[in-house]
């Protein structure tokens, strides 16, 4: 039976850090698409598609990570890494104070994953970008956000520890 292990934290803690770590090992990774969607939007036109238009940007993220799962089904793999899960989107929402129908919440008991990583806010490393606008105070109450979503939907959370990149991706494998 495929793993299906998910990474979730606020911006800047991490995920994609790792995530490309376990890449260049050869493992199977799905990347957070939330760059890609607003990167886009930007070509279009808005600056900020998930300020300015937040379901919007959310329904496009959650399309996104559905067709990642279902793309992940597909695979001839055991183990694949998600750089966020569908919960992780109306997560967001709440934190944002955002209404979304009730698909969102539909598609998060739906389809499940086997594991969920939680990265924490960590000063040390965090910075903001043109498509990471988030403050580190913010990166905290996100992560509050996403750990709760996740919590109410059954999930187990566990916490990656603050390390250099090769301990963090050692103390994930020896969770698996």
């Amino acid at each position: 039976m495929q793993q299906k292990i998910v990474f979730i934290g606020g911006p800047g803690t991490g995920k994609s850090t790792v995530l490309s770590e376990f890449q260049k090992l050869g493992h199977t990774c799905m990347p957070e698409i939330s760059r890609e969607v607003t990167l886009q939007a930007q070509k279009d036109g808005i600056d900020q598609l998930f300020l300015t238009h937040p379901l919007l940007f959310s329904e496009k993220l959650l399309l996104g990570r559905e067709k990642q799962y279902l793309d992940a089904e597909k695979m001839n793999t055991d183990l694949i890494f998600f750089d966020r899960g569908i919960p992780s989107v109306h997560a967001y929402m709440r934190y944002f104070n955002t209404e979304f129908p009730s698909i969102f919440l539909e598609k998060s008991r739906f389809y499940k994953y086997t594991k969920i990583f939680q990265f924490l806010p960590w000063k040390e490393i965090y910075t903001s970008d043109n498509e990471r606008y988030e403050t580190f105070e913010q990166s905290v109450e996100i992560s509050h956000h996403l750990n709760h979503a996740y919590t109410e939907l059954g999930y187990h959370i566990i916490q990656v520890p603050f390390g250099a990149i090769d301990e963090r991706c050692d103390f994930i494998l020896n969770s698996l």
